[in-house]
């Protein structure tokens, strides 16, 4: 690199680059640094450049591997990126482009040898390349401070005091980014990591301190949802001047910005196709799931996950101190309104769970919000389009459905809410349907198409405080249920004899999980339909008529002992409004039919219904909750985070096919 545009196929023949991952070492104070790190280049935002400058950046790592015993060279790049940080809010305030410039470089070279070192070596041996370093006669090691930590924390001060200006975007994201790549030893572990030396710095170490900015600080960066800053004022302020770093770079004026856009400007043709138009939200977003997700330490509780729980709104008027550590006040209107307007992603999706199942506060704002449909419509889109979801990604939507519904205030209020011309639903032209009623419709939906697939899973299901006559397709799903069940007893059936000659060793389905999910799921809708019969009868019309003439879908759960009990409420009803329909005559007309299932819903004596315990759904989490949500957190970070490419070879902690 140096003072010249550089490309990736430049990286290997770029004489600063040989230099710097030689076998001499190189003194801090040489200008060979102002050099190295006087280039533009632009910073990748899609996967195929991310690709390529990995492919590219792997051989020069490992050849610095290598040397940096004998040269220290590494340490002592880390150590002029930390000399330009102790003057970097107030190189802000002074709009010294070309000094934040030269330190977003600084680090960018830092971030790419540091995801291949961790990717070659252990915490350990990690350490000891920042360790390694010239010797200078009559130095000793114990004034030598733990460079690794010093990069740790100044990283963190950077993210939480340098304002974010157009200037500084692109410094803000590369330090969010590095902290993503210092902590992704996770992705080559299969089991949780639960301590290590980044982990200590992070949560026990100078950085605790600064939990509660550092939590705040990415969560306003995904609030404020901040664009790439366009190619303007470059250089403007240094026009009149001269000086050694100005006359390295005046030559490459018209390409330095790319740097300061993330390849927004410079990028290769078609490319903006996959790029990511707000990269420091999308990544700000990613470490935020990543440290609210660590686990709990042996000696003290995770101090991100405690900010993440206990922050409140700036609007609270209480003067009570919070006796939870790292609490801080926040904009939960802005943060709302960023929670909607943003739920296309997994990762928003994700926050959006974490707050409400962890932060009170958080879910009794929004439980308060009189245009709750700005938010529920986009998770049940989600869901209207499950086909083209992962299946963690329809999970959390759904359990985002259960924890907003186990409000009773919430179930009532979303039958009040009528929408029109619902343009994402398509199968049907729905002109006027309330909140509630199309929540139904698309939920039992998801389901249905859940249980079309090989296996099956448990789908948590709303609570029903509804009116139920408006879903047809209810019946399709019970028949599927009903289909599904009868097959899977059957492949369970053989699967006991077994083909003769059949290997013992041969691993077969677990036909019993599959044969509890579909129960659970079968009494589920029961309980549901025995709801609305028990409590609001006169109200479900429809629900009663599809009863009597669907009533032979319910003929095989009668003596099925999973449904007995729930069955019998089911008989009393279809056995009562049967004789009635008798008695009124034969070749009755639909209207006549409606009539007397609407006189004889009234008639029907309420104690000869079997009374079971209020139907209430309600979301508990795992008890070891880390176990799902640590490697769907670094999938999200694998998959979507900007810039950056792992190979997926020696990715243990998820299998290339999960989410």
């Amino acid at each position: 690199m140096g003072a010249n545009t550089s490309q990736v196929s430049d990286l290997s023949e770029s004489q600063s680059i040989r230099t710097l991952i030689g076998p001499d070492a190189i003194s801090e104070n040489e200008p060979f640094w102002n050099q190295l790190i006087s280039f533009t280049f632009t910073s990748p935002t899609c996967s195929a450049d991310a690709k390529l400058l990995e492919e590219a950046v792997v051989p020069l790592a490992k050849t610095l591997i290598q040397n940096n015993p004998r040269s220290g060279n590494f340490g002592a790049l880390v150590r002029v990126f930390l000399s330009r940080t102790k003057e970097l809010k107030i190189s802000t305030e002074c709009q010294d482009q070309l000094f934040i410039w030269q330190a977003h470089n600084a680090l960018f070279l830092v971030r790419c040898l540091l995801k291949v070192f961790i990717r070659e070596m252990s915490e350990e041996e990690l350490h000891l390349q920042f360790s390694y370093q010239e010797r200078v006669p009559g130095t000793y090691d114990s004034i030598c401070k733990d460079l690794l930590e010093e990069l740790v924390c100044n990283l963190v001060h950077l993210i939480v005091e340098v304002p974010l200006l157009d200037i500084t975007y692109n410094i803000l994201f590369e330090a969010v980014t590095t902290l993503l790549v210092l902590m992704s030893y996770q992705l080559f572990h299969k089991e949780v990591l639960r301590e290590g030396l980044i982990y200590g710095y992070l949560t026990r170490g100078r950085c605790l301190s600064l939990t509660s900015r550092l939590v705040k600080t990415l969560l306003y960066n995904f609030i404020r949802q901040e664009k790439c800053p366009a190619a303007t004022h470059v250089l403007q302020t240094q026009s009149d001047g001269g000086g050694l770093l100005y006359g390295l770079a005046s030559g490459v004026a018209s390409g330095l910005w790319s740097v300061f856009t993330l390849g927004g400007v410079s990028s290769r043709p078609g490319a903006e196709q996959d790029q990511n138009p707000l990269p420091l939200s999308n990544q700000s977003l990613l470490l935020l799931l990543v440290l609210a997700n660590l686990t709990d330490g042996a000696d003290c509780p995770n101090p991100y996950r405690q900010a993440v729980t206990c922050f409140k709104n700036t609007q609270d008027s209480s003067s009570l101190p919070s006796p939870q550590p790292h609490t801080f006040q926040i904009n939960f209107n802005s943060l709302y309104t960023a929670l909607y307007e943003q739920q296309k992603s997994d990762q928003v999706t994700l926050l959006l769970y974490t707050l409400l199942h962890q932060n009170s506060n958080m879910r009794t704002y929004i439980l308060s919000r009189t245009d709750m449909e700005n938010l529920v419509l986009p998770i049940l889109e989600i869901l209207y389009h499950v086909e083209e979801r992962n299946s963690h990604h329809v999970y959390m939507a759904l359990i985002i459905l259960l924890i907003l519904t186990e409000d009773d205030t919430f179930n009532r209020s979303i039958h009040e809410v009528m929408l029109k011309n619902i343009s994402w639903y398509t199968e049907r032209v729905l002109t006027e349907i309330s909140l509630g009623s199309l929540l139904i419709l698309v939920v039992i939906r998801t389901i249905q198409f859940n249980m079309t697939r090989t296996r099956v899973r448990p789908e948590p299901v709303t609570k029903s405080h509804v009116k139920l006559h408006k879903y047809p397709d209810l019946w399709p799903l019970f028949a599927l249920l009903s289909k599904k069940h009868n097959k899977v007893l059957e492949q369970a059936t053989q699967s006991l004899h077994g083909p003769l000659g059949a290997d013992d060793r041969t691993v077969l389905p677990d036909y019993a999980q599959d044969l509890n999910v579909i129960e659970e799921v079968i009494r589920m809708m029961l309980e549901i339909i025995n709801s609305c019969l028990s409590t609001s009868l006169h109200h479900n019309p429809n629900l009663l008529y599809a009863l009597l003439y669907k009533r032979e879908l319910f003929e095989q759960f009668r003596s099925h002992p999973s449904f007995q009990d729930i069955m019998q409420n089911l008989d009393t009803v279809i056995g009562f409004f049967s004789q009635r329909l008798e008695q009124a005559g034969s070749d009755l007309s639909v209207e006549r039919v409606q009539e007397v299932i609407k006189k004889g819903a009234a008639a029907l004596p309420k104690e000869r219904l079997k009374k079971f315990p209020e139907l209430k759904f309600k979301y508990v989490e795992e008890e070891q909750p880390e176990d799902f949500f640590i490697p769907y957190v670094w999938s999200l970070v694998f998959n979507s985070g900007v810039g950056l490419c792992w190979n997926s070879q020696g990715i243990e902690l998820f299998s290339m096919d999960s989410p």
